[in-house]
């Protein structure tokens, strides 16, 4: 059963713009935190962002300044606006809910999207 289903993913040149989306059963109004993660072939995979119930958003140094994370709580989506994009952000891009807030919170990620692959060419 899919709990999370990204999308808005694909290729771009350096400099540019995507917008990537989230929703599914996953992601409740009693999902905690949502962030978004990303790996890169042959590295691990880097917490890119994350905003919680209260609309506190946390950022990846290396994107600060250039991706921005947020979400429509009426129909459950989270979004990450990525601006600048560098070959270094080429990556599968996942979401992910953590528990429910009156049980561990943001303490864990157990519920994931398949990905969607952003790839940025120089």
């Amino acid at each position: 059963q899919v709990k999370l289903m990204e999308s808005g993913g694909g290729s771009v040149e350096a400099g540019g713009f995507l917008r990537l989306s989230c929703s599914g059963p996953g992601y409740t109004s009693d999902t905690d935190c949502m962030a978004w993660f990303r790996q890169a072939p042959g590295k691990g995979r880097e917490e890119v962002a994350r905003i919680n119930r209260g609309g506190t958003t946390t950022y990846g140094d290396s994107v600060k300044g250039r991706f921005t994370i947020s979400r429509e709580t009426a129909n459950n989506t989270l979004y990450l606006e990525m601006n600048t994009l560098k070959p270094e952000d080429t990556a599968l891009y996942s979401c992910a809910a953590s528990f429910p807030f009156y049980y561990r919170g943001c303490e864990g990620f157990p519920t994931w999207g398949q990905g969607t692959q952003v790839t940025v060419s120089s």
